[in-house]
Order: C-alpha cells, then sequence, then structure tokens
C-alpha cells in the first residue's frame, strides 16, 4: 500500500502508507532530512513524526526559515526549563513562548537567582543538547494531564508517563482549555449540556522533562546544535501580566541555526545595549525616572532642549501643511467614554478620579475632547476639511513589569491630529496624511518605511457598510501613492481600520510610530454633523493620525538610531565654546551670547580643567561643534572648529561659523 503527497512545486511523492514527514524528507534527500525541523501539513506546522496521509500537502520546514527557527526557539525554551529543573528542583514552571530574535521561560524558583547562574544554566543546557533526547509527542485526555501535572502521587499512566507533577501553573492552563471548550459547546448548544467531552491535550517529553505545549518541536535536543544558543538576561514577570499574580523569574535566551548567526546576533545585541536610550539619556542628562513617579519621564534641561527641537520642527510643518492646533483637557466625564466607546473597549487602561461626585476618567486619547470641540459650533462644507492636530499628554495604566524607558510609559505626549471630511475626501485626505508622514520621517533620517494595513478586528463598533467603505479606501490610497504594504487582519482599531507606519532604525529594527485610521462610527455616536450644499445635515469622516506616535518613544528611537550623536538641528547642544586659559573667559562668553542671540543651542565650557580634557568631555557629550577660543581667535572674532563629523575645520570668524551652522540646520543635514 503507498499514499501520494504533494510537494510545495506541485510534484507528487509516493510514500508506503503509515510513513511520516520525516520519512518524507529522507525520499526527497539526504541534506534535507538533515537539515529538516518540522513540517507544513495542509498548511498546518507539525512535528516531523506526524503520519501522513494520501492527498496531503506537504512542505518540509528547516531553520533556515521564520517558521523553523520559530520552532528552534521554541524547542531551546524547553532545554531551558528541563536545565532549571535539573539545577533547582521543586522549581514550578509557567509559560515559554517564542519571542523575537528568541524566546523566554517563567519559573517560580526555590530560590532567587541572578545573572551569575546564567552560565552554569548554559551548560546544563549544553549537556541537554549532547544527549540528543528524543523529543516526543503525547495526545492526552484532559482528566490525564490533571493527573499528569496535578499534585496527585508520583506514579505512571498506562502509556508510562509520570503522574503528580505538581506543577500549578500547568493545572491553571489545562483547566482554562477545560473551561473554554464548555463555554463553545455551550454557545452552541444553546445551553451547557452535562458530561460535555473534554478537550483532547497535547504534552511534549523529552527524558525526565515532560511540558504542556501545542509544539511543534525538532524530533530530538540536538537538533539545537553546540554553542548556538545563548541565555541573555533575567527580570521579574507577573504570573499571565496581572500585578495581582505571583511575581515569577523570566529567563531570556535567544537561539540560531548555526555558531556564527548566533555570534552576529549577540553583537547586534551589544550594539544596542551600547545604543541603550536610557544610558545615553543619564550621560548626556537628558531626562530620568524616579520610584516617586514610576512610569513617567523626568525631563532634564537638556532634555527639553531636544525635546522642543522636536516639537517646533513638528509644529512648522503642520502650519505648512493647514493645520490648526487644539488642546483638550486630560480629565473629561465617564460618559463621554461611554459615548466614544473607550470605556467599553480600553477601561482597563485607564486612570479613574472623581469630582463633585461625578466620574471622570483621565484621557488616554484625545479623540473624544478633539470632538467635543468640532461640536462647540455649526459646522459647513465649506469649513471641510478641517484638520485639528494636538500635542496632547495622555495617561495609560501599564503594569510595572512593561516599562522600559521612553519605549513603554504611563503618561506620554502623542502628536495627534483629526481630520473631519466629507466622504468624497476621504481618499485624498488619506494620500496626503501619506505623503506627509513619508516627508516627517524623512526630516529625521528615516526613509522606506514598512507599512502594514489592519482590517476589521472582531471587537469592533459601526456598520458593516461603514467598515468596508473604510477598508477599501485606505486600499486605494495606498495604491495611488504607489506604497507596498502588509495585509494584518483583525488588527484595527475598535472604532475603524488603519495604516500603520513602522521606521527602521539604523540597527535594522523596526518600530510602530505613525498611524492613520479611517472612523465613520464615533462621529456617528457623538452625534458630529456638518451642513451640506443642499442645506441638509451630514455625517463627516474622522481620520485619526499620528505622525511620531509617542513624543517620548520617538525621541528614544532618536537616540538609539544615532547613538545619541543626534544631528546638529535637533542635538541640545549644538556648539560648545571653550576657552584656551582663563584670560580667554570673557570672551569665550560673549562667542557663546552671539551665538544664543543668532537663535542656536550654545554653551561654555570654562571649567578649571585642561583643555584636552574639556575637548574629550565635549566629545563624549557628543556635541556637534566645538569652538576653541584663544589670543589668536580673540583678536580676530573667531573660533578654531572641531567638528564631530569631520574633525578640525580650521579658524572661522563667528560671522562665517553662524552661516555654516544656520545652513546645516536649515537644512536638517
Amino acid at each position: 500500500m503507498s499514499l501520494h503527497v504533494t510537494l510545495p512545486d506541485g510534484s507528487s511523492l509516493e510514500l508506503s502508507t503509515g510513513a511520516t514527514a520525516h520519512a518524507a524528507a529522507q525520499a526527497i534527500g539526504a541534506r534535507l532530512a538533515k537539515a529538516a525541523v518540522a513540517a507544513s501539513v495542509n498548511d498546518q506546522l507539525v512535528d516531523l513524526a506526524h503520519e501522513l496521509n494520501d492527498g496531503d500537502r506537504l512542505a518540509i520546514i528547516t531553520a533556515a526559515s521564520a517558521e523553523g527557527l520559530d520552532v528552534v526557539r521554541h524547542s531551546a525554551s524547553h532545554v531551558l526549563a528541563q536545565a532549571v529543573l535539573r539545577l533547582w528542583p521543586g522549581t514550578k514552571y509557567a509559560i515559554g513562548p517564542t519571542i523575537e530574535n528568541g524566546f523566554y521561560y517563567d519559573f517560580l524558583l526555590p530560590q532567587p537567582i541572578n545573572d551569575a547562574d546564567l552560565p552554569r544554566l548554559e551548560e546544563e543546557m549544553a549537556r541537554i543538547v549532547a544527549e540528543d533526547l528524543p523529543v516526543a509527542r503525547y495526545e492526552v485526555s484532559a482528566e490525564e494531564a490533571l493527573a499528569i501535572f496535578g499534585p496527585t502521587a508520583e506514579g505512571k499512566t498506562e502509556r508510562g508517563l509520570p503522574t503528580g507533577l505538581d506543577q500549578p501553573f500547568k493545572v491553571e492552563l489545562i483547566r482554562d482549555l477545560v473551561a473554554a471548550a464548555e463555554a463553545r459547546r455551550a454557545a452552541s448548544e444553546g445551553a451547557a449540556a452535562p458530561g460535555v467531552a473534554l478537550p483532547t491535550i497535547s504534552i511534549y517529553t523529552q527524558g525526565e522533562f515532560v511540558d504542556l505545549c501545542r509544539g511543534p518541536h525538532v524530533p530530538s535536543t540536538g537538533k539545537l546544535g553546540k554553542g548556538t544558543f545563548k541565555l541573555t538576561s533575567l527580570a521579574g514577570a507577573y504570573w499571565r501580566g496581572d500585578e495581582h499574580n505571583q511575581m515569577l523569574t523570566r529567563i531570556y535566551g535567544t537561539a540560531w541555526p548555526t555558531k556564527e548567526e548566533l555570534q552576529e546576533y549577540l553583537e547586534r545585541l551589544e550594539e544596542a545595549r551600547r545604543r541603550d536610550h536610557r544610558r545615553i539619556g543619564r550621560d548626556l542628562d537628558l531626562f530620568s525616572f524616579h520610584e516617586e513617579g514610576p512610569g513617567f519621564p523626568f525631563w532634564h534641561a537638556k532634555g527639553m532642549r531636544l525635546w522642543n527641537a522636536v516639537v517646533d520642527f513638528w509644529r512648522a510643518e503642520h502650519v505648512k501643511a493647514g493645520y490648526e492646533e487644539v488642546k483638550t483637557p486630560i480629565i473629561l466625564r465617564r460618559e463621554l467614554w461611554e459615548m466614544s466607546g473607550h470605556w467599553d473597549h480600553y477601561k482597563e487602561n485607564m486612570y479613574f478620579t472623581e469630582i463633585d461626585g461625578h466620574p471622570f476618567a483621565v484621557k488616554p486619547m484625545n479623540c473624544p475632547g478633539g470632538l467635543l470641540i468640532y461640536k462647540s459650533r455649526r459646522r459647513s462644507y465649506r469649513d471641510l476639511p478641517l484638520k485639528l492636530a494636538e500635542l496632547g499628554l495622555v495617561h495609560r495604566h501599564e503594569m510595572s513589569g512593561v516599562l522600559h524607558g521612553l519605549f513603554r510609559v504611563r503618561a506620554f505626549t502623542q502628536d495627534d491630529a483629526h481630520i473631519y471630511c466629507t466622504p468624497d475626501q476621504l481618499r485624498d485626505e488619506v494620500r496626503g496624511v501619506i505623503r506627509f508622514m513619508l516627508h516627517i520621517y524623512g526630516a529625521f533620517g528615516f526613509t522606506e518605511p514598512l507599512v502594514e494595513l489592519s482590517t476589521r478586528p472582531e471587537s469592533s463598533i459601526g456598520s458593516d457598510e461603514m467598515w468596508a467603505l473604510a477598508e477599501s479606501t485606505l486600499h486605494e490610497a495606498l495604491k495611488d501613492e504607489g506604497i507596498a504594504y502588509k495585509l494584518n487582519p483583525g488588527d484595527g482599531a475598535f472604532y475603524g481600520p488603519k495604516i500603520d507606519f513602522h521606521i527602521r532604525d539604523s540597527m535594522g529594527r523596526t518600530w510602530q510610530c505613525g498611524t492613520i485610521q479611517v472612523d465613520f462610527a464615533m462621529p456617528e455616536r457623538l452625534d458630529i454633523t456638518y451642513t451640506g450644499a443642499d442645506n441638509e445635515e451630514h455625517r463627516p469622516v474622522m481620520i485619526h493620525r499620528a505622525l511620531l506616535g509617542s513624543i517620548e518613544r520617538f525621541v528614544g528611537i532618536l537616540i538609539e538610531h544615532y547613538a545619541g550623536a543626534l544631528p546638529t538641528w535637533v542635538a541640545p547642544v549644538q556648539a560648545q565654546v571653550l576657552p584656551v586659559s582663563e584670560r580667554h573667559a570673557l570672551y569665550a562668553r560673549d562667542v557663546r551670547d552671539e551665538l544664543r542671540t543668532a537663535g542656536f543651542r550654545a554653551e561654555l565650557d570654562d571649567r578649571a580643567e585642561s583643555l584636552g580634557r574639556r575637548i574629550r568631555d565635549g566629545q563624549l557629550q557628543k556635541v556637534p561643534y566645538l569652538l576653541v577660543v584663544g589670543d589668536r581667535e580673540a583678536e580676530g572674532h573667531a573660533v578654531a572648529v572641531r567638528s564631530r563629523a569631520e574633525g578640525e575645520k580650521g579658524s572661522l570668524s563667528v560671522p562665517e561659523f553662524i552661516s555654516l551652522l544656520r545652513q546645516e540646520v536649515d537644512e536638517r543635514r
């Protein structure tokens, strides 16, 4: 007896009945079989031990693919958990998913551990890999899974699987799976039926280690290879991200197909640490964080110079693009958030207070306040499109475990704008925002952003017709502008589809910043209208739009992109004047004041330190221009210019240097 499977190129492969995906890989070629880590059968990822059926569509997955690398990393997380249990018996293990560039696993350990323990763990992981333990999948009933992971007496199931592992996190996950199955059954039948069939649950074993997992996994631990993984850090993490649950120890790691790729990644990781905006922000005296306000950044004087340089540019460009700037209150009545839909979809991320016995909420977004400004007077079709921009301070309740410098904070300034237009104007307005977005990014040195179009999520407001028109308009606008994009089904905002822009930094990392969202629903919910040419009332379309996203986060991205050596036009200190000796201090002060009068951010360093030391300190502060002044410069109203980018530029008169600096700033080089 034989079966036939279809390969990706459309050809057919004949195999014996009962053949596995691994057998198919061997039939195709020894090199492919050696590289294989999993398979795709009828577009579903499976283990190589998966038995094939006649007519299956089959693709062999190697670690060179994104899917295969994910399998390798997931398997590495299991090896990590096995190593932790060997070193610290009694550990309770929670979850171990893959993440971008790696994996993590959460543990409740019987004793604290720190970074010094990571080398021991890596050595134990290497031993497990060297043992080349077979990885096996089992389908078990919920009752059997509960016996395996529950606190029952130690023993064996009929298939020889261990029982009584006493893993409470796994038991909780199994019970959740059972509850979800019962809820689905009840929903389909209209009422819960007694004796509902419990779900089949998959578990994996490798040696003495057993885990609850969907898989797939590599066929044996040896597939990970020697020297292809690395543990990178420790962190605290609440079970299921809930601060009311136990705090667990999260161990992060990374895994790659080859030693060379691992080494390349570790070098990138080291470069990322060198560029960490939190370290650079401290070294350059830009901002700080304090326990008195966790998750709320404190901006220092130099940080505010950088902030204002970004915001001043933002404001000037918005004036040119026809926007009017508005400002809305930080605290608004709860009823407004209920009307807008935020209460039902976002209240767990909001802060609340009470004023005069009435419930209020601190705004997490600017749009409802902007709608009230629109409603404050009658609007005509002649007023549209109406472009209202706001640098709005918003607050969001983030868990302490996810806070990360300027990248994840509890209060930030959103560079919002809302465009109110007629349905006929919508497509052109979206196109205009796209072009504006690309112009702003280009000024900061970010070109060719990655673009995603996200469509209607499961939880949403508005009619089918509204969503269809909004989605098609975004499709067409991107097509009109010749922009390639990735479709992201089901990830739109609850009130409308969106286009998201991801900028790529100097290290190749991507950051989602800008968004364009088309909203027919909120204008209806808050009942905003305009008077048309027919003298009838019509409903405008609302475009929600952010370019930089969070100003705080964007500044953090800028700092890491340039490793703190910011372009002159946004640098906190554009020029620093250094007198050769004390007798030149008065002239140096005059030069600094002249630069400030010309509109530049200039400082004076006349400390009682050697000139060499002060030059070195200026370089460490990444100042674009260091201006040394001595007798000759004082006599000729000049400065000796040291450029961060070009080194020694010789002596220039002060007016010549001002002209050079102004040109560089104006051109935003």
